[in-house]
């Protein structure tokens, strides 16, 4: 944990807050900090900076927190992805929020397992919690949005032309032609496919709509592994 990532709740003065949860046993154990060690912090969708501890005991945490720097320029990235396995969604959010990419997509393809909708990660707290974690890896505090689209073709045909608007628009391909830029570095609208890929339908929807098929090569990555590595690529 890189970042004590601070909840409106945990104020109990506008320059002090109090832990009573997972963070304090953190800080205790993990960290090895006490009374008067300074800390990274930052609060919720706002400022970081420091927090100093002026009481601490195994319950409960007070520390006098200093925020006054921004945090790091979120990407210009709306990343669609089709629902991955459980397992693999978790590490994924994490390593979303750790890369800066603030409006996440999840959808449907013929590929997904119909059983993954109905996973606990998908759960509110859940999807918060793994977002959380990759915040105070990279030491961020502007929480991604996680949006839910069960159905491929409403979302494709109805909302995805809105966002899209003005943004390049590629679609991660391992058989397409071109191949995807590096350093693009603009306002860019990413979709991902499933384990296996989109299906030929599913492709030619996509690109109907104004998304080039792009790809990093022949060889055939996880998702998990997909992900990093075109987001990696598309903002240096």
């Amino acid at each position: 944990m890189n970042l004590i990532l601070l909840e409106d709740r945990d104020f109990i003065s506008p320059d002090r807050v109090r832990l009573q949860d997972d963070r304090c046993s953190h800080i205790f154990r993990v960290l090895g900090a006490k009374p008067g060690d300074t800390l990274v912090c930052g609060r919720k969708n706002s400022k970081m900076g420091t927090g100093l501890i002026v009481s601490m005991d195994r319950q409960s945490i007070e520390m006098d927190v200093r925020l006054d720097q921004d945090p790091p320029a979120p990407l210009p990235l709306t990343l669609v992805l089709a629902l991955p396995r459980p397992k693999m969604l978790k590490r994924i959010l994490q390593s979303l929020a750790s890369l800066g990419v603030k409006e996440i997509f999840l959808i449907n393809s013929r590929r997904v397992e119909k059983s993954f909708w109905d996973s606990g990660v998908l759960s509110q707290a859940d999807i918060q919690r793994h977002l959380d974690l990759g915040l105070c890896q990279a030491r961020d505090t502007l929480v991604p949005r996680v949006y839910l689209k069960r159905f491929f073709s409403p979302f494709v045909k109805e909302e995805l032309p809105q966002l899209c608007r003005n943004k390049k628009k590629i679609l991660a391909h391992p058989q397409a032609q071109a191949f995807c830029p590096v350093g693009l570095n603009s306002d860019t609208v990413l979709v991902i496919g499933p384990e296996g890929g989109f299906i030929d339908l599913e492709v030619r929807t996509l690109a109907d709509k104004g998304f080039e098929p792009m790809t990093m090569g022949p060889r055939i990555l996880r998702v998990e592994t997909a992900v990093t590595a075109l987001v990696s690529r598309i903002f240096t």
